[in-house]
């Protein structure tokens, strides 16, 4: 086990199955199987291999680095940025952008979940500004507005499958990775820290690129489910970063000053496994070939 890949196939399908027995489950599994022992101690060990690797991948955080600085930071981004969002707006073909899709349903169809383990180890002001903001990711009580129906609305639009996990055989490992990181940072107390800053680093910067999707969809003239659900996040997350950095962020660490390093930890970390998939998704394009592994007929 420690001598797997960190972002190995193997390793990020374990922990995905593993992962799952907290969501949804498995048809025909006894849902026991969430809290069986022996699954539990494989599960921690195939946790620590990742969770190093993603560690050593970051780096050292500085020790006199703020969250606010950090959050400042992502905010700004590259005008000739060279990711999927910014292909499929100039160039990319409808074929790649339903692979697009198809990457990113892993967590589109289950969006807020992951995040939403953080809500109990909250207190204050940030627990309230955090579930204000989950209460948009979650429709704002509307359950057609639910932005995981608003995905499945735009895998269906797009001639794609939208059943829940649909795609978990297609996409490569570092979908998966994209996926668990947020299971892992939301499901341990000790890493509650990290989780906040990774829903920090998402909210942030996902106005800018939901709104180059939306110009790449417009570009393509794209079903209209599939426009809906972008620019919904371009106008719901541009709300959500300012609550995210003061009330969420800011409370946190004023009330718990020694998770600031744990925070900047989630950030950077969200970015390590993005940066992961946008590689390998880009390195597939570039040579004309699918970034997936079952290619879509």
């Amino acid at each position: 086990m420690r001598e797997s890949d960190p972002y190995g196939l193997d390793l990020q399908l374990a922990l995905s199955v593993c992962y799952e027995l907290h969501y949804r489950g498995f048809a025909g599994v006894d849902p026991a199987w969430e809290w069986n022992p022996a699954l539990l101690a494989l599960r921690a060990e195939l946790e620590r291999v990742f969770l190093a690797g993603v560690r050593r991948d970051v780096g050292p955080i500085e020790p006199d680095r703020t969250a606010a600085a950090e959050m400042e930071a992502i905010s700004v981004e590259p005008v000739d940025g060279t990711g999927p969002s910014y292909y499929l707006r100039d160039t990319g073909t409808w074929q790649q952008m339903r692979e697009y899709f198809v990457h990113r349903s892993l967590y589109h169809l289950k969006e807020g979940d992951p995040h939403a383990w953080a809500i109990p180890r909250l207190m204050g002001t940030a627990k309230a500004a955090f579930v204000a903001v989950e209460y948009d990711e979650y429709g704002a009580g509307q359950g057609p507005r639910l932005h995981q129906q608003l995905f499945a609305d735009l895998l269906a639009a797009a001639g794609l499958d939208a059943t829940y996990w649909g795609y978990v055989d297609a996409v490569p490992a570092e979908s998966l990775a994209v996926v668990n990181l947020m299971s892992l940072f939301g499901l341990h107390r000790a890493l509650r820290g990290a989780a906040i800053g990774h829903f920090a680093s998402t909210e942030i910067t996902s106005p800018p690129g939901s709104q180059r999707m939306v110009r790449a969809l417009e570009r393509l003239q794209a079903p209209a489910a599939c426009v809906t659900f972008y620019s919904e996040h371009v106008e719901a997350d541009a709300v959500h970063e300012h609550v995210v950095r003061g009330d969420v962020v800011g409370d946190l660490v004023a009330r718990e000053p020694q998770l600031e390093q744990d925070v900047i930890f989630g950030m950077r970390a969200h970015a390590a496994v993005e940066n992961r998939l946008a590689e390998t998704i880009m390195t597939s394009w570039k040579q004309d070939q699918t970034s997936l592994r079952q290619p879509l007929p």
